[in-house]
């Protein structure tokens, strides 16, 4: 008997890291680092050829290596273990649980007629076929009684034995499917507990029966696992994730830059909340509380900017030092060893200071919820001219007299003041008092002329980092704007 829990995440390779595998992915691991002689075991469930492919492996890997969801055990892959599959079928078929059927769908569908109740009638059970190169290997499930599912989150479901049919467990080619598989596996690697997404929930009672079956025919008598069917994961329409419609691809937040400990932080509360209730909550102290049955049964809501909240908490958190090393990848990616592949910097690398985004980094670490939106923020740092958004500038200087008379008041005042963020305040302030307005709407046309947008970093120590020559030039360039 294992000493610890030793549990499985067994992802095919069929599409991106759905954000729902990856939450799947956390709780087992959890569970495995509660205890030392805990195993966390990676099996790609790899045996559809048809649909898997090579680079959604390596992303499964890569965005559990990027998540910190360190291994005891794996990479392993199904196809691998194909010889232990064929044993398993063999020793069933001998056994007197299995039995051979060449029915096709269409063949099923007549017999059944109007009678629409799902699943295969059984036709083949009594025929005692021999294998031929058109007999697929069916389970002959029982009739009566029912099969419990001693769930740790949702208690006891019970499954009426008659509802389940007799299902394939190998093609007429021999190869073995996902169900007898998946539980040959589980039986071999001593797999505990089996923690999954609730849509797996009614092949549960069928996986029960195999193992079973397998523990009779092998005199090897394995201890069934304990089974956690973990709630589905729900958009704010309240319906299930969909792949082509929500954003559920974790390579893409790694991509926009949310931090992995803030990403691992908001996948642990969708089902589960730790005592007190708190939302920024350490790992550690995720580790120690996580209980699967302190875990709803209810639809979590996958809740885009909850995770953006707080990733910006943790964000704030860094030191600026750490901070500064975070943007790397969005700021200076030809010096990282990761960058995000749906985005290209807005600026050349000779064009880029490190030095003054080191001195920029604090203004913008307080502004943003992501490491994505720092481009943005000072790209008018390193460009030769600021980037333009056309419709905040006509509507703040272009089709305003008012703005553009204080941007002409302002490029003579800017020249002989002292270049100092506090000068710059106070000068704006003066400049708008003279014509009637207040700060926020004499800050407004500078901002814009200057930044480019009318968000950003605060205004008057940007102007003092960019320095007097090019806030100077642009504000007389967007006053040239202007009469173009």
């Amino acid at each position: 008997m294992p000493s610890g829990p030793r549990v499985r995440f067994a992802p095919s390779p069929t599409g991106f890291f759905h954000v729902g595998s990856a939450r799947s992915a956390l709780f087992n691991w959890l569970l495995a680092r509660q205890s030392p002689e805990g195993r966390f075991i990676l099996r790609i469930e790899d045996t559809d050829a048809n649909r898997n492919r090579e680079e959604w492996v390596d992303g499964i890997i890569t965005a559990m290596a990027w998540l910190g969801l360190d291994l005891d055990e794996g990479p392993f892959r199904q196809s691998d273990n194909a010889a232990a599959h064929t044993a398993a079928t063999q020793a069933l078929l001998e056994g007197g649980y299995l039995y051979y059927c060449d029915c096709t769908g269409e063949d099923v569908a007549a017999r059944k007629g109007e009678n629409k109740t799902p699943g295969y009638d059984g036709y083949c059970r009594e025929r005692a076929l021999a294998r031929s190169a058109t007999t697929a290997l069916r389970f002959t499930t029982p009739r009566d009684g029912v099969t419990v599912v001693h769930d740790l989150i949702r208690g006891d479901v019970e499954f009426a034995n008659r509802t389940i049919d007799d299902f394939v467990v190998a093609k007429s080619s021999g190869a073995v499917l996902y169900a007898l598989a998946n539980v040959t596996d589980d039986r071999n690697d001593r797999i505990t507990h089996v923690i999954r997404g609730e849509e797996h929930l009614p092949n549960a009672p069928k996986q029960m029966m195999l193992w079973s079956a397998l523990n009779a025919v092998s005199g090897d008598e394995v201890p069934l696992p304990l089974y956690a069917h973990l709630p589905l994961l729900v958009n704010e329409q309240r319906k299930k994730l969909s792949k082509r419609k929500d954003p559920v691809a974790t390579e893409s937040y790694r991509d926009q830059g949310y931090l992995a400990p803030a990403f691992v932080n908001y996948l642990a509360l969708l089902g589960w909340s730790p005592r007190g209730g708190e939302e920024i909550v350490p790992l550690g102290t995720i580790i120690e509380q996580f209980r699967l049955e302190d875990v709803s049964h209810s639809p979590a809501f996958f809740d885009v900017k909850k995770l953006s909240h707080i990733n910006g908490e943790y964000l704030r958190a860094l030191s600026v030092e750490d901070f500064i090393e975070a943007c790397t990848p969005w700021v200076a990616p030809w010096t990282s060893s990761w960058r995000p592949t749906d985005r290209e910097v807005p600026w050349s690398p000779s064009a880029f200071d490190p030095a003054l985004f080191a001195r920029v980094a604090p203004l913008v670490q307080e502004r943003v919820a992501t490491l994505g939106e720092v481009p943005a923020m000072v790209a008018f740092f390193f460009s030769t001219e600021a980037p333009m958004d056309d419709a905040a500038f006509d509507k703040t200087v272009r089709n305003d007299p008012l703005a553009q008379a204080l941007l002409g008041a302002a490029v003579e005042r800017f020249g002989e003041i002292p270049w100092e963020s506090t000068q710059l305040h106070q000068a704006t302030i003066e400049l708008g008092e003279a014509m009637g307005l207040n700060l926020r709407k004499a800050q407004a046309p500078i901002r814009c002329a200057v930044t480019g947008t009318l968000v950003g970093p605060p205004l008057f120590e940007s102007l003092e980092y960019l320095g007097r020559d090019k806030v100077i030039e642009r504000l007389r360039a967007a006053l040239a704007r202007c009469s173009a």
